[in-house]
């Protein structure tokens, strides 16, 4: 090689990467995307379709993703789906995000001296993905991982009074399952409920999910790009009487962590 193809590299590599690599990682990215949009997976003529790549681009990109662990095939029909470095890097994105929320989420268990759940929206559950323990010696304790349904909890209320009223019918399950004797079942009743959270802010959960255990909750943004709610759980004997008083402590919150927050 000449010195001056050697300097030719060298100022290539100085100022990034080269048209083509750039195209090549656009064209990634929109392979990822449709992917994401199909969970069950898609042929490589579908993906041809969707993203208006010619096959040969499309079989070249696919292979270097497999080789990489970004996509998988599944199924005689060779269906192709998010493979498992997505999920790698999916829960890199999660610590590296609930690490920025961590502090903030101590911050309102030292001011409530209770339980802090921190939760996210898939589908038609809400998961806890973190938690703060209240150091009380009664205390109501959750599950991280734990998927709990919408409409008998604090966050899940809080996540479905965000939506429009498609989205509240997409996300309730055909029939409201009584969970306990304070449970709503009726979706009247329920619609009346979110548009109480709606109007005060913050949602509330009265031993509707578990036995002596209530919950006040509050949307407060994305995490991670995933819509984010904050719960805290608390003793039955500990909450009545005093729920508009956390409410109001949860709006205060949000209120001043919202501004390091994406909006939902």
């Amino acid at each position: 090689m000449s010195a001056g193809n050697v300097r030719d590299t060298r100022r290539r590599s100085a100022a990034g990467p080269a048209p083509g690599g750039i195209q090549a990682i656009a064209r990634t990215a929109g392979i990822l995307r449709v992917l994401r949009a199909a969970p069950d997976g898609i042929t490589q003529a579908e993906l041809c379709e969707q993203t208006g790549l010619a096959r040969s681009t499309v079989h070249r990109l696919l292979h270097a993703m497999q080789d990489e662990g970004l996509v998988e095939t599944s199924g005689s029909r060779g269906r192709y789906r998010l493979g498992p470095a997505i999920r790698r890097l999916a829960d890199a994105a999660w610590r590296s995000s609930l690490g920025g929320l961590h502090p903030l989420l101590e911050e309102l268990a030292r001011q409530v001296n209770e339980t802090v759940d921190l939760s996210v929206l898939e589908r038609d559950r809400a998961t806890i993905v973190a938690q703060i323990t209240s150091s009380q010696r009664l205390r109501a304790v959750s599950t991280i991982g734990e998927s709990v349904p919408l409409y008998c909890t604090a966050n899940g209320k809080a996540f479905l009074a965000a939506m429009d009223q498609a989205g509240v019918a997409r996300a309730l399950p055909p029939a409201l399952t009584r969970l306990t004797a304070a449970t709503i079942t009726d979706r009247s009743v329920l619609e009346a409920e979110l548009a109480l959270t709606r109007a005060r802010g913050y949602a509330l959960d009265r031993e509707e999910f578990t036995e002596r255990i209530c919950a006040a909750g509050i949307l407060v943004g994305l995490t991670a790009g995933v819509p984010a709610a904050v719960s805290v759980p608390v003793p039955a004997h500990r909450f009545y009487g005093h729920e508009q008083d956390l409410g109001q402590v949860l709006l205060d919150w949000a209120a001043r962590i919202r501004t390091r927050l994406p909006e939902p």
